[in-house]
């Protein structure tokens, strides 16, 4: 594997495509027929109620749940088996291991040998040099993500999707990790649940806000300039009053 530069696209982005998709959890029926397309090289970000199926989308676009009806695929009409790459909200790193085997984690658990020079590379990318060798309990909350966004990083895959991944560090940490992650995974396709409007209007080039049962998909506006944003420049302000109208409407029937 060769180092991503910020602005470059190792995994080959692709077109993600929904098609008529039916997914039940348990007896509730989440989505029924749910058709959208998440472009190519761009951030889309999923906001709505909780419980309304933003994590469960996420996880059946990796493959995690099976549908029970329709399909996800990539703009070749193949499937994305050995193209996405998932990041959750906690780091979920092995507290025994370093950074640096933390990082190269998936490529042990497939058996295949690590590639110690590329995890060093990617942890000083993301701001961890002279770090490899600490483990997660010597590491800060934003550290650990930046091991886990290196880790993400490391599976080179085209897909990137992400649920909620800064939501566990403190307000600036999580600021400084929006830049980051905007940089480093510019040129993938991107797929980024969060609870956070601002999170989301800086991040994303699309927006999709569900909600309902079975769930809906509306796009919102984003601001005119490109990601990542800063809150207070273009048309950001007015851009988080319309998407918080929105969202307070989809959410008038939750308890």
């Amino acid at each position: 594997m060769t180092e991503p530069e910020p602005g470059g696209n190792a995994g080959g982005a692709t077109t993600v495509v929904v098609e008529k998709l039916s997914l039940t959890l348990g007896d509730l029926p989440l989505f029924d027929g749910l058709s959208t397309v998440f472009p190519a090289g761009q951030t889309t970000c999923l906001l709505g109620p909780s419980g309304v199926g933003k994590s469960t989308l996420l996880r059946a676009m990796a493959g995690l749940i099976a549908p029970t009806n329709g399909r996800i695929v990539g703009g070749d009409g193949r499937g994305l088996a050995g193209r996405v790459a998932y990041m959750d909200q906690s780091d979920l790193l092995l507290p025994w291991l370093s950074a640096r085997d933390n990082v190269g984690l998936g490529a042990r658990l497939r058996g295949e040998p690590t590639d110690a020079t590329a995890a060093h590379r990617l942890l000083a990318l993301v701001g961890l040099r002279g770090h490899e060798t600490k483990r997660p309990a010597a590491l800060s909350g934003g550290m650990r993500q930046r091991v886990a966004l290196a880790r993400t990083l490391m599976e080179d895959r085209a897909v990137v999707l992400m649920d909620e991944p800064f939501s566990a560090v403190d307000a600036l940490t999580r600021f400084r990790l929006q830049d980051l992650a905007s940089t480093v995974l510019r040129g993938r396709t991107v797929v980024l649940v969060t609870h956070d409007p601002q999170e989301a209007l800086r991040l994303g080039h699309q927006l999709f806000v569900l909600s309902g049962s079975p769930a809906q998909i509306e796009k919102s506006g984003v601001p005119d300039l490109p990601p990542p944003r800063q809150p207070t420049f273009g048309d950001f302000p007015a851009r988080y009053q319309d998407l918080m109208d929105q969202l307070a409407v989809g959410d008038a029937g939750a308890p």
